[in-house]
Parts: C-alpha cells; structure tokens; sequence
C-alpha cells in the first residue's frame, strides 16, 4: 500500500483545534485534557487515531481510539489490532473493546506486553475472520473503532513527546505504523512550605523543617539564610526534609527551603519566613582573689573577677552555706564583698556569677584559713578579753 494525505492535529486545550469527528469519537472529553488526532490513508484505507489527553498527569486515564474507515467501495475485514503506547503507561483491565456494528464489543483477554525491551507495550485484541468488517459502499457502511484506556505512570519521562502507534491484520494485509499522536507529560507540580524557627542563636545548632508535597522520597531540598546557602536535606517518606542549622549573624534573618526539581518534578519554593537571631552565648570565668589575713571577727573584702569583663550580671558568695553577700559585676569584671568570719579554721568560699542572657553562669570555690580572734583563742577570747 502508499501512503498519502496524511493530516494531523493536536489540541492544546481549546475544543475548536479537534476535528468534530473526534469529538465525536472521545464523547465529552477529559475535563482539563488536551486531546489529539492524527488521520492517514494508506491505499483505500484511512485510519484515525484519537488520544484523549496528550498532557496527562500522573493517575490520569488516556483512552486512545482507532478508527478504521475505507475510501473505496472495497470491503475489509479487521482479524487483529495492536495498540501500542510508552510502557510507562498502564493498561486498564478490561477497558479494550471494539465499536461498531451497533454496540460495544468488550475484549475479555487481549494480549497485554508491559515492554517491549524499546520502551513501549501493547495490548492485542484479535477476532473472527469475518467479526468485522470496513465497509463504505451506497448504504453498506461499517466503521468500527478499537479503544483501550491506560493509567499515566510516575515513571513516564518529562516534557517529551512518547510516540502511540498501531498494526492490524485485515484481509487486504495491514499496516504497522507509529503515527502517533503522541503524549507529553509535563513535571509534576510541587509545593514546598517551612516551619517556623524559635529559639535561634549564633553558634547553637536550630532544626529548618521543610515540607514539599508531588516530590519523591530522596529528593533534594535547599535552605537558605537571606538568600544564601546554608545546607540541603534530602526528603523522607512523609515529604519532611530537616536541617541542623547554626546562624553566624545575630540579628533578623529571612530563612526559605527550596525544592530544587527533579526530572520528573518541578521546583518549588517556600514563602519567606522570619527568624529572629539571639547573640552568641559566651563562656565566663571566675576568679577569687587570694584571703590572706582572714580573722574570727575582722571584717576584710573578699573580691572577685569575671571573665570576660563588662559582662554585667552579679557574684553571689557564700561561706559554706551561708551567703555573705551579693555585688553587681563592675565594668572592670570584679565583684566585692565583705567579709567578717564568725568560725575559725578552714572554711570554703564560694563565688557564684550569675551569667548574663549571652554570657554563662560559672562559680569558683577557694580554701580559706580563718585565725582565731585577736587577743584571745577562738571566739571565747574575744568575750574575756584575754
């Protein structure tokens, strides 16, 4: 047979691009879909090809027709026919069916190849010698349609045309063609959002927490401090991608995650969010200056020194147990106090540092020797005098 005249048309959405035979043929159509023809003749046959929606997204169901039609007043019968499509897409049991004749003609088991080993299955319905026939002869017209439906797979590639085709065998001999039309899936659509960050501070690890939703498990999400950034978590099974980060600036940043795309799903980014950044917290040290003339009953200074200065805050210090005083931090670091020991011997002295909302808390303890009263032993001298 030659092949001839042959004319296509793909819709892109808008009803009036679809040949009104088409139309005909899908019923109402797909809500959303983009449906496609394409019509060839080869010798006195002609055949129409319809796919319901040529941009499908993952779930949807693409139903593809066949329409076999004679241009000359010969008679063909159909013995078989062969609808080939990607293999990412999956035949629906019990969907292929013949038309014709008046009634619809379900095919209780075709044939169904998944893959073919070049990317593309079939599904094969075969008949009777004499079951159907193409007729367009003064009031003899026969114009029987094949349709099976499929389910669009995840797998399927993105943004590339995957070619449908057909082959029969008729009484007059068949054909084998890939003619189309041909189905695009776009990226699946994706929407990633990010939690709110409380509790940051320069130099202490905060949890970032993405959610993306039409990704995969494993693909890549990217956080970003004011644009810049700062690491990339993969997503888990929930959709949840999480990160460790450590803010270097104090102050109001802006934090955002983005979904960086794959080739099956589009990128996506979250809405800026707010994170307010405490300063560094800082590490004191305290110090307590040597007590050499501690004495039962004499008052004397105990000073402090907190590290580092300017620190602010205050130095609590005790004797054992018992506090002795309280004193602000001076600009210079050191705190004092005074002392008068009411016990000789060795006593325990203890400076306690408040810390300072960025600066730590920290304490020292110091061995004091206290000398009994003066003019007496232990504190019964200093009652007699003696």
């Amino acid at each position: 047979m030659t092949r001839n005249a042959m004319a296509r048309g793909i819709a892109a959405g808008a009803a009036t691009t679809l040949a009104v035979g088409a139309l005909a043929l899908l019923g109402g159509g797909i809500a959303g879909a983009a449906p496609g023809t394409v019509t060839w003749d080869e010798g006195a046959a002609r055949f129409t090809r319809i796919v319901s929606n040529t941009t499908p997204a993952v779930g949807e169901t693409v139903t593809v027709t066949t329409k076999f039609d004679r241009t000359s007043w010969i008679d063909e019968f159909v013995y078989n026919v062969k609808d080939r499509h990607p293999s990412c897409l999956t035949y629906i049991p019990g969907s292929a069916k013949m038309t014709g004749n008046g009634g619809d003609r379900p095919v209780a088991s075709p044939e169904v190849v998944v893959d073919e080993g070049n990317g593309r299955g079939y599904v094969r319905a075969a008949w009777g010698v004499t079951d159907w026939v193409v007729q367009n002869r003064p009031g003899f017209v026969q114009t029987p349609v094949f349709s099976v439906s499929y389910r669009a797979g995840k797998n399927c590639a993105r943004d590339t045309a995957l070619l449908t085709g057909m082959e029969y065998g008729g009484s007059l001999g068949g054909t084998n063609s890939l003619r189309g039309p041909s189905i695009t899936m776009s990226k699946t659509g994706t929407a990633t959002s990010i939690a709110a960050v409380t509790g940051a501070r320069v130099g202490v690890p905060s949890t970032l927490t993405a959610y993306v939703t039409g990704a995969e498990p494993g693909n890549t999400v990217e956080f970003r401090d004011s644009g810049t950034r700062v690491g990339e978590a993969a997503l888990d099974a929930a959709g949840k991608a999480t990160l460790a980060w450590i803010p270097t600036v104090a102050g109001n940043r802006t934090v955002t995650a983005h979904f960086l795309g794959t080739g099956f799903a589009a990128a996506s980014q979250s809405s800026t969010i707010p994170v307010q950044v405490a300063e560094r917290i800082v590490p004191s040290t305290i110090a307590l200056a040597p007590v050499t003339d501690a004495q039962v009953g004499k008052a004397g200074a105990i000073t402090a020194t907190v590290s580092p200065a300017g620190a602010g805050g205050t130095v609590t210090f005790k004797d054992g147990d018992v506090v002795i005083g309280t004193s602000p931090v001076g600009a210079d670091g050191t705190a004092t106090t005074e002392w008068t020991p009411a016990t000789e011997g060795q006593r325990t002295v203890t400076a306690e540092y408040s810390g300072n909302g960025t600066v730590t808390a920290s304490s020292v303890q110091e061995s004091v020797t206290v000398a009994a009263a003066a003019g007496g032993n232990g504190s019964l001298g200093s009652l007699f005098g003696s």
